[in-house]
C-alpha cells in the first residue's frame, strides 16, 4: 500500500548541455548572479551541483568514540534551468548550441559570444 501512494520518478536520463568542470552563472533564486564551477551533474533529476552555491548546513554525529560532532556546510543541487554557461573571457552568461564541425565532431558553442567550449 505504501508504494502505491508514493510518487514514482521516471528514470529517463535528460540530455544536458552543461558538464562537470564548466563555469556557470546562477540566473534565478537566492544565489542569482553568482558564478561557480560545476562539481557534478545529475542527469536523471536534471540538476547540477555548483561549487559555493546553494549551501546547506548539516549536523554530523560522531562516528567513533572520542570524536566530537561537527557542523558541515555542503552544496545542494540546483535545477539545470536555473544556470547558464558563463564565459570567463567575455564575462557574460549565454545559452549553448551544438555545432557540427567539418570533421564530423560535435562541439558546444556559446550563442552570445560564439566561443567554442570543447
Amino acid at each position: 500500500m505504501a508504494l502505491a501512494t508514493q510518487k514514482v520518478k521516471s528514470l529517463n536520463r535528460i540530455k544536458m548541455r552543461i558538464r562537470k568542470g564548466d563555469t556557470v552563472q546562477i540566473i534565478s533564486g537566492k544565489d542569482k548572479g553568482k558564478t561557480g564551477e560545476v562539481l557534478r551533474t545529475l542527469p536523471i533529476e536534471n540538476r547540477v551541483v555548483v561549487e559555493g552555491i546553494n549551501l546547506r548546513t548539516r549536523h554530523v554525529k560522531p562516528t567513533q568514540e572520542g570524536e566530537t560532532g561537527r557542523i558541515v556546510n555542503e552544496e545542494a543541487s540546483v535545477h539545470a534551468s536555473n544556470v547558464m554557461l558563463y564565459s570567463t573571457a567575455k564575462k557574460v552568461a549565454s545559452r549553448v548550441e551544438l555545432v557540427n564541425q567539418k570533421d564530423g565532431s560535435k562541439k558546444r558553442r556559446l550563442k552570445k559570444t560564439g566561443e567554442l567550449i570543447d
